[in-house]
């Protein structure tokens, strides 16, 4: 990941405050690889670089990282253990891919 890559994401998960904790320094570079490879698997490689689909793609992979980012946590609804969606995506597809 580039520098304007990681401050571009960064600024939309709103960590650039906190761009040197080391919780974000660690977690932020795996979190992305982790998006721009669930991508790869969904079978949406990442575009040339300046192209309109370039920046779809970028926003998709902001998306994974920040709702990754977020939803480390398990959510608790009142006494109901709720699993993630997006975790639950990122499983299927590891499935689905284990072959290949």
């Amino acid at each position: 990941m580039t520098e304007e890559r990681r401050a571009g994401l960064l600024a939309y998960c709103k960590l650039t405050e906190l761009a040197d904790d080391p919780e974000v320094q660690a977690l932020i570079p795996a979190l992305y690889d982790a998006a721009v490879g669930y991508m790869a698997n969904a079978g949406v490689a990442a575009p040339e670089s300046g192209t309109t689909r370039a920046a779809q793609f970028d926003l998709c992979v902001n998306y994974l990282v920040l709702s990754a980012y977020e939803n480390r946590d398990v959510p608790i609804t009142g006494t109901t253990v709720v699993e993630n969606p997006i975790f639950r995506c990122i499983l299927n597809q590891l499935k689905i891919t284990e072959n290949f």
